[in-house]
């Protein structure tokens, strides 16, 4: 049943039989019935001002041998499906881009977009084999359209590589670290991405706990 009659619709598919999925002291966090995410309403997001000084916390250095490792549980199966010599982009590549450095020591050509570090809005009309976007879809004012974005400026045959933590339960919720991140917004579960591999007919491959590989058809 709906949680009430204002209740905001699904920022994925837009649909509107959201329940109640969990409340904290600092938000309340609600559930699509249809596409399954987890979401967080509007009236709790951050400033663009407070998102961005969260982001400036973070310390990716791309000679942080640690952040590589954990990179490469994206980079690796990913490049194993890739031909030689791939035109990719890098969506949310942050103040310190990585991720591309991995694929371009391999052959791959890496094109860098972030709304705040490197906000480039050139490379929606390109063309690409692969996109990758690590910890980023968490973040997601508008899933919907920026997953259709996505879709649109990948290739027959290319790949959507994805990492984000994984929605178990309303019990494993609670206790999840994810979301004391305030700017964390959005989060999915496996059949969230089952939806949108059927939504933008794509074939889902998940290779580990946080990392979704979407084969576009």
């Amino acid at each position: 049943m709906k949680i009430k009659s204002d209740a905001p619709p699904c920022p994925l598919c837009s649909g509107d039989d959201i329940d109640p999925f969990y409340e904290d002291e600092n938000r309340t966090y609600l559930n699509c019935s249809n596409c399954k995410l987890v979401f967080v309403p509007q009236c709790y997001w951050l400033s663009a001002e407070d998102e961005k000084a969260t982001y400036d916390l973070h310390e990716n250095d791309p000679q942080d041998q640690g952040y590589r490792q954990f990179l490469s549980r994206l980079s690796t199966p990913l490049m194993a499906r890739l031909e030689a010599r791939q035109k990719g982009l890098d969506f949310g590549c942050g103040p310190g881009p990585t991720l591309s450095i991995l694929l371009e020591a391999h052959g791959h050509q890496v094109d860098l977009y972030d709304p705040i570090y490197d906000n480039d809005p050139s490379v929606f009309h390109n063309q690409y084999d692969f996109i990758c976007a690590t910890e980023v879809v968490e973040h997601l004012h508008d899933p919907k359209r920026e997953f259709a974005a996505l879709f649109k400026m990948l290739k027959p045959g290319g790949w959507l590589g994805i990492m984000t933590k994984l929605v178990m339960n309303q019990q494993a919720f609670r206790q999840w670290h994810y979301i004391r991140d305030m700017t964390h917004i959005c989060f999915y579960s496996q059949l969230t991405f089952e939806y949108l591999a059927q939504r933008f007919d794509a074939r889902l491959e998940v290779v580990g706990n946080d990392v979704m590989l979407l084969n576009k058809k």
